[in-house]
């Protein structure tokens, strides 16, 4: 993605940044976008990751700009602890001028990535989301980067908030047809109203052990399937 146009007032270039965050569909494509925008916005940036940091040790690379930063970003996760990461259950940002000095050793010096700049996106108390960005030179990222790096990740944050809540709205009510074709399919085979129907489907998530919306896929697929037998009583 190219950067923005040399002369762009800042409030332009995250309202800019903001839209294409909003269009996005998806959370995952909100974190992709994310990344990529990353690059553009924040000064010296070449590479730029997005992760989520257990408590504890687990931690999951979401979104990368290559497989250097994957692969950076995924050893840290496993073999050895991210030099920055830990810092951002306290503090918003944390930096990092040069790897190979201050952290010789690790996934990010054996890399080549020496400059880093990581970035709280989201956290509560038993996971935080992080934004790292890299850069190949070491001490890039200064007061600017993490000045423009803390406004976009305001942005991504509401971004990815409403991404979440589109697609737990769109599973909500996938999940409700799903369910009413399930209620429909009990009250042909077993001769019942919809309230019956309902209650018998919900004793046999009950007695299965099985979540509503498995239950109900379950029957469904049955009824679709060439020679299905009817759901029991």
């Amino acid at each position: 993605m190219p950067r923005f146009p040399a002369g762009y007032e800042l409030a332009e270039v995250l309202t800019a940044a903001a839209r294409q965050l909003h269009e996005t569909v998806t959370p995952n494509g909100t974190l992709r976008t994310a990344v990529q925008l990353a690059v553009s916005l924040v000064p010296g940036a070449e590479q730029a990751g997005i992760s989520v940091v257990e408590r504890g040790s687990q931690r999951r690379t979401l979104a990368w700009t290559d497989e250097t930063v994957r692969t950076a970003e995924s050893r840290a996760g496993g073999r050895e602890p991210h030099p920055l990461w830990d810092r951002l259950w306290t503090a918003p940002v944390a930096r990092l001028e040069d790897s190979l000095a201050e952290a010789p050793g690790t996934a990010l010096s054996d890399s080549g990535l020496r400059s880093v700049l990581s970035l709280r996106l989201r956290a509560d108390r038993r996971s935080l989301t992080v934004l790292t960005t890299y850069a190949r030179r070491p001490r890039v990222f200064d007061e600017d980067a993490t000045r423009v790096g803390r406004l976009f990740t305001q942005h991504v944050s509401l971004a990815l908030d409403t991404a979440t809540e589109r697609e737990q709205l769109t599973e909500a009510m996938r999940t409700r047809d799903l369910i009413g074709q399930a209620t429909g399919i009990l009250m042909e085979r077993m001769e019942i109203d919809a309230a019956g129907a309902f209650e018998s489907l919900v004793k046999a998530s009950q007695r299965e052990n099985v979540k509503l919306r498995d239950l109900a896929r379950r029957i469904v697929d049955a009824h679709e399937a060439p020679g299905g037998r009817p759901a029991e009583r």
